[in-house]
């Protein structure tokens, strides 16, 4: 069946409120020939409305996060986790840091705003700006449990409400609190004199301090100091004065307004391939305040515009925002006050509380009650066994793509021998080992199904994927060709998706010292990197080796298959992702030069940590034992091998493995056979190199040793 190229690429910059709503309607319609990124350097983002309700302890961290790779997975985006940069508006490339700049044919800003205080001295080293909102949560779970003084710069309704939460939560820890909010002006201003009473009458009943017409003119870590020389005691200062633009808007070139990026009535900047929303977009035609709810409004019409310029039309919807909005004000406990318009709203402060926790729970819940693609039926009229084949789990990617290992012994075996003296060993082991005059040349090759959008990403794990073969055989990188399949992408998304998939490679190959020779591009229905790789070793290491008495160690938790494939399922969250591929995304080179003396070795791929286990003793003919509780899980492989994730590939692995495994049952025994992208390093070692070996690789696990052999290649107890 024929695909249909991408032809346009949509940019979005920022995983704010409204670019979130983008990608959920993305998802739900996604315009053909359309390709969508996300750059932002989180694997979630905080729902600002939640904020105060987290601080006070009413919600657990993960409830007011928005999932930016489940969200990114739903609407078929690539999410580049990184932080943008810059613009080429001229060659229509983001600038991102630590990766080469990606390109646009439309692009949106979404980057909120900060709280920071860059001129009030003391801040940054002691003060948490109360926005972005990650880093605040961060700061405020680790005060808490030890408690102490508190104050937040900024007398709006932000920072009193924000005043109150932490009151709240330090009584409930502690027993006691201690609180002050601090304003250069007139606290509550921007209110109903109504709820202004309520609030300040709240604040005193709380015996929260307010200092009005109070300028702070420094924050140590004990104290705020203030104009005329008083101290209010704060061992945790929030700054909810405002807040100001990212220093990235100013260098982008467009019109701003105050520093905020000036927008048109259809979202548009004074570049029209450039759009902006949120915080950080100023609407120069209706100005208003900074508030999450025109971002959740407008999200509507960027979505619609954005579509409208990648189809080359002129952007029809206009953004009308309302002139007021309703403001519920929670009050620490589970309570809240109401104003609209500078008028307050009558109602039971209990009753207003749970009708905001309603609708900020209805909120998230749009953004992620998200339903992962359905797989395709089988027509009516089909070719014998077809259901049963597309009854399975969905194919994978990365290793979990693998054929499994009793197909590919089958194939073989069925090959015809051609021994040659200058192969040194059979098939089987993680590379071939030739002599070529008088040197030892290894030589390799893998190639792996996309598991992710981002090119630059994937090009990375492959190269490092491909280096562990060479590197578990104890050999020095030497040269790459590379085999490259692109989907159909129009000339300049081509050009511009080789040069990702180049650079990540070259990330990961050029400081290994291994050059590129060239290699191999081709169009196919998907992404596709493969790389075959040389090497040179004095002394190869194989699997054969290990002796009886040996330790067996691993370098790197094991459940990347798992995680990679609830990712697919939307079930992995997005900071259990984040972490697995940073863990891939990782170099072994220290790992590799440590273990250079091991007596076997291998890497830990697509056959599971137990097929390369098995592997590894029945070349060298002995038993390995494994301590399950010894071998290192990656965040979230359990929980979701509870809930019954698994890839693609286990049941092959599984069976591979009958007869020469003996094992538990249960979730945790059943991720030793889970296929691993960029694994670590499984090697059998003299006992006394182990202290020696903990102190080079501080994460290295001790997972079990060798015996002599009992009729099992490997028992787990």
């Amino acid at each position: 069946m024929e695909t249909l190229p991408l032809t346009r690429d949509l940019v979005l910059v920022g995983g704010g409120h409204a670019h979130a709503l983008v990608l959920r309607r993305w998802g739900m319609d996604p315009l053909p020939g359309g390709r969508l990124t996300l750059i932002d350097p989180g694997a979630t983002t905080a729902y600002t409305g939640m904020l105060p309700g987290l601080v006070a302890g009413h919600y657990r961290r993960p409830e007011t996060e928005i999932d930016l790779v489940r969200l990114a997975r739903f609407a078929g985006a690539r999410l580049i986790r990184a932080r943008a940069a810059g613009i080429d508006r001229q060659a229509r490339r983001i600038a991102v840091e630590g990766r080469p700049p990606v390109a646009y044919d439309v692009a949106s800003f979404d980057v909120g705003l900060t709280g920071a205080m860059p001129d009030l001295p003391g801040f940054a080293d002691h003060g948490h700006p109360a926005k972005p909102l990650g880093p605040f949560a961060d700061a405020w779970a680790r005060f808490l449990p030890g408690g102490g003084p508190a104050a937040v710069l900024g007398g709006g309704v932000g920072g009193v409400e924000l005043a109150l939460a932490m009151r709240h939560a330090l009584l409930a820890r502690h027993g006691r609190a201690e609180v002050a909010v601090i304003d250069a002006g007139r606290a509550l201003s921007g209110i109903s004199p109504k709820a202004a009473a309520a609030l300040r009458e709240r604040l005193a009943r709380a015996g929260i301090a307010l200092h009005e017409g109070a300028a702070a003119i420094r924050v140590g870590p004990g104290a705020v100091t203030l104009a005329g020389g008083r101290e209010v005691p704060s061992a945790f200062t929030a700054g909810a004065a405002g807040g100001r633009p990212w220093p990235l808007l100013g260098g982008l070139g467009l019109a701003l307004e105050d520093g905020w990026l000036a927008v048109d009535d259809r979202l548009r900047t004074s570049d029209p391939r450039v759009f902006a929303a949120g915080d950080c977009a100023f609407l120069a035609y209706a100005p208003r305040p900074k508030a999450g709810v025109y971002a959740v409004r407008a999200a509507p019409v960027l979505a619609a515009n954005l579509r409208d310029a990648l189809r080359g039309r002129e952007p029809r919807r206009r953004f009308r925002p309302q002139r007021s909005y309703l403001k519920l004000i929670t009050l620490g406990a589970r309570e809240a006050v109401a104003d609209r318009g500078g008028r307050a709203v009558t109602a039971a402060p209990g009753a207003l509380w749970r009708w905001k926790d309603r609708i900020d729970r209805q909120f998230m819940a749009r953004l992620s009650d998200l339903a992962p693609m359905p797989r395709p039926r089988a027509p009516r009229v089909a070719a014998a066994g077809l259901a049963e084949a597309l009854a399975g789990a969905p194919p994978c990617g990365a290793c979990g793509a693998k054929v499994g290992g009793a197909t590919l012994a089958a194939a073989l075996a069925a090959l015809p021998g051609t021994r040659r003296e200058d192969v040194e060993t059979p098939p089987g082991d993680d590379a071939a080992v030739l002599r070529v005059g008088g040197a030892r040349q290894v030589l390799t090759t893998d190639h792996l199904r996309a598991f992710t959008l981002d090119p630059w990403l994937m090009a990375r794990i492959a190269a490092l994927h491909a280096l562990g073969d060479v590197r578990a055989m104890g050999a020095a990188p030497q040269a790459a060709l590379a085999q490259i399949t692109l989907p159909r992408l129009a000339p300049r998304l081509e050009a511009e998706t080789l040069r990702e998939v180049m650079a990540g490679a070259a990330s990961a190959l050029v400081p290994a010292g291994c050059a590129i020779a060239g290699g191999h591009t081709t169009q196919g229905p998907e992404m596709q990197i493969g790389f075959t790789l040389a090497g040179l070793a004095d002394r190869p290491v194989t699997l054969a080796g290990a002796r009886p008495g040996d330790a067996l160690v691993l370098t790197r938790p094991i459940g990347s298959g798992t995680i990679l494939a609830g990712e697919m399922a939307l079930a992995a969250t997005g900071p259990e992702v984040a972490a697995c591929l940073d863990l891939l995304s990782a170099d072994q080179a220290a790992e590799a030069e440590a273990l250079r003396d091991a007596r076997a070795m291998t890497d830990v791929t697509g056959f599971g940590l137990l097929g390369h286990a098995a592997a590894m003793a029945a070349a060298s003919g002995v038993t390995l034992r494994i301590d399950l509780e010894a071998v290192p899980l990656m965040d979230g492989a359990l929980r979701l091998a509870e809930g019954g994730t698994r890839s693609s590939l286990f049941a092959a692995n599984a069976e591979g493995m009958a007869g020469r495994v003996l094992r538990p049952e249960g979730a945790r025994s059943d991720l030793l056979l889970d296929p691993q992208t960029a694994g670590g390093l499984l090697a059998a070692v003299d006992p006394a190199a182990v202290p020696a070996l903990r102190a080079a690789i501080p994460h290295l696990a001790q997972i079990g040793g060798a015996t002599a052999p009992d009729g099992f290649d490997v028992r787990v107890r």
